[in-house]
């Protein structure tokens, strides 16, 4: 029978079931002699190339002495690595703590993201990140901002980490989001200007007055792609869409390709480079009068 849904949450769960077993210093033929599984299963599971039962991921955080917390996200992913499609709602089946679009975005080499209203996360500085917390929120108080602040900020270092090697960010972004009344927006500016110099990471603007496209109807998306390390083989492209109440999740091949050919139509409309730093430049003056 072919596959159907997304297979994000198996996926989450072999890279989970791995590094908790590495951080607990068992061995791939250890752990499987003690489960009485032969090697090439547990290769299956860590690599998500098969589901596995609930059951038998209790038994493998048992062995590997994994924290309740963590046992629990390990269960629930395993019970829905089993749905025909997915739609992850937070707080709801998985805990609100572990955000599993984290860990896809770790695991990618290049990430293709398109914002139409805000600033992408992988770019926002701490002031811009701590209205939107506050925005979002209503009434977060200081220490749930600055906790919010926080992580983001801990999820920006894959760009300039060494090992292993940073991802490539290419980020659209459209004009009106940089005009927007937002505390900070001049540092915010001059952020995606220096962010632009790394050569891992490009930025391009879509100017006023475009046509109206495909696009419109897009909304804000990433794609995330992947590359054999290793001896694993790539996990295949996803698109992570994100709404008010949840994410979606996409790997399949044709919903992938509709995306595909989003960011085509995108990447043609955009400014060059060299073009989105000058506007970026003139708008910052314009934050400025």
């Amino acid at each position: 029978m072919a596959e159907v849904g997304s297979t994000v949450p198996r996926r989450e769960l072999g890279r989970l079931l791995r590094q908790t077993r590495e951080q607990a210093g068992i061995g791939l033929e250890a752990a499987a002699s003690d489960l009485e599984w032969s090697r090439a299963k547990m290769y299956r599971i860590e690599s998500g190339q098969t589901p596995i039962r609930a059951l038998d991921v209790e038994q493998m955080c048992r062995l590997y002495g994994a924290s309740p917390e963590m046992s629990e996200v390990l269960v629930s992913l395993a019970k829905e690595s089993k749905s025909k499609g997915w739609y992850h709602a937070y707080g709801e089946v998985i805990p609100r703590w572990f955000q599993l679009y984290v860990g896809l975005e770790s695991a990618a080499t290049r990430l293709r993201t398109y914002e139409h209203a805000l600033v992408p996360g992988l770019l926002q500085t701490p002031e811009y990140v701590a209205e939107l917390a506050r925005t979002q929120s209503g009434g977060a108080t200081d220490e749930e901002v600055a906790k919010h602040v926080e992580l983001r900020l801990e999820r920006q270092r894959i760009l300039t980490r060494k090992r292993p090697a940073a991802p490539a960010l290419d980020a659209i972004l459209e004009e009106a989001s940089l005009y927007k009344s937002m505390p900070g927006m001049t540092n915010q500016i001059d952020k995606l200007i220096a962010a632009s110099d790394a050569s891992n990471v490009t930025i391009r603007v879509l100017p006023l007055g475009r046509r109206l496209s495909d696009v419109a109807v897009a909304g804000n998306f990433v794609i995330l792609d992947f590359t054999t390390r290793g001896a694993r083989s790539a996990e295949p492209t996803t698109v992570y869409n994100e709404g008010l109440s949840g994410a979606l999740y996409l790997d399949r091949v044709a919903e992938v390709r509709a995306y595909a050919e989003v960011w085509n139509q995108l990447s043609v409309e955009a400014l060059s480079v060299e073009e989105s730093r000058a506007l970026m430049r003139r708008i910052k003056e314009r934050h400025r009068d």
